[in-house]
């Protein structure tokens, strides 16, 4: 598994996307994006997805340079269409919108179609939370990704729907970012690349029976990855379905099952909060970080060094890696030099 300085493996992923016609800012921007996935611990929305993009763009399904169209706008929402433009600067192009609506009606509402895969969600709920408002925000699959189904079924039905939440506290945003499923359809996916197993609890055959074999989802019929909760699973899939028909039905994107001809793409809901035109935000502050810090000073059971809140794990692998370097798996890094002797890129000394 070779380890790479985090600048080092963004300049490779960014030579990618340039030899695949992507333009130098967009390039530079997606790039960017998926490393801090990588530097995040979140190795499933990273450098990892570079093979797809680049092939989603030789099939027309992810359009390089695509300009983001507003449908319909009000004072405190905006519907907007991607144009299968990159879902990581399209997210932000949409985001920095509904900030500043939010900025001047206190709560404001923002939708996605057509957009090509967003990547990490945190990275768009994090960066309203470091501006001091408060951020939420759903995504689908446009109908198209079915990979979970419903407890007590055997037919995938619905796609991993994540969802985050950020806000802001006095010793920086607290974060929240999971998928409505016990894992993302990329983990497995590394699995998968990585001729490993995937650990028990995360996918059924297409009889229901537990398994533990990445390329179920792959299989003819294929298995499914289970809803997040155990035997609680319905709270999960339940979560999962609303969140579905939500974002498609707000967005003008589609909930499954698909449309005929139906792209796989995102489908993004997002609302923003600003606490200063509500309660004020010293009052935001002082709530909010007077939670995290009575959960953080609660009782731990023995062998427990610290209680963990969302977004810590993350934020501890980030400065680890900054520091150490990126691990690249076997299976993604071999996908990776591949496709880079496809179009001509060096790749960086491991």
């Amino acid at each position: 598994m070779p380890t790479l300085d985090h600048n080092a493996l963004a300049a490779f992923a960014r030579g990618i996307l340039l030899a695949a016609g992507v333009g130098d800012d967009e390039a530079g921007q997606v790039a960017d994006s998926l490393v801090a996935a990588d530097l995040s611990g979140h190795e499933s929305h990273g450098v990892v997805r570079l093979p797809w993009y680049c092939q989603q763009l030789d099939d027309g399904e992810l359009v390089a340079g695509a300009e983001l169209e507003t449908l319909h706008e009000t004072a405190a929402a905006i519907v907007c269409d991607a144009q299968l433009g990159f879902g990581q600067v399209q997210m932000h192009r949409l985001l920095r919108r509904v900030c500043d609506k939010a900025n001047q009606t206190a709560v404001a509402c923002g939708t996605l179609r057509n957009s090509g895969h967003i990547g990490r969600l945190s990275e768009y709920t994090e960066a309203v939370a470091t501006q001091g408002m408060a951020a939420m925000l759903w995504v689908n699959d446009n109908g198209v990704l079915r990979v979970v189904a419903p407890p007590g079924g055997t037919e995938p039905q619905v796609s991993t729907n994540p969802i985050s939440i950020a806000v802001p506290t006095d010793t920086g945003p607290l974060v929240l970012d999971t998928s409505t499923s016990v894992v993302a359809q990329g983990k497995v996916l590394i699995h998968r690349l990585d001729n490993k197993p995937c650990p028990e609890g995360w996918l059924q055959d297409a009889e229901g029976n537990p398994t533990t074999d990445p390329t179920v989802l792959k299989a003819d019929p294929p298995g499914s990855i289970l809803p997040t909760g155990g035997e609680a699973a319905y709270k999960g899939f339940g979560l999962s379905l609303l969140l579905d028909a939500l974002v498609g039905g707000l967005s003008g994107g589609c909930c499954p099952p698909p449309q005929p001809g139906a792209t796989l793409c995102n489908t993004v809901l997002v609302v923003v909060w600003d606490p200063a035109q509500m309660a004020g935000r010293e009052h935001f502050l002082t709530q909010a970080s007077g939670l995290v810090s009575a959960v953080r000073g609660s009782r731990r059971k023995p062998g427990v060094d610290a209680i963990r809140l969302p977004g810590d794990r993350s934020r501890q692998v980030r400065s680890e890696r900054v520091s150490a370097g990126i691990p690249v798996r076997d299976g993604t890094w071999q996908q990776l030099i591949q496709l880079a002797s496809r179009l001509g890129v060096q790749a960086p000394k491991t």
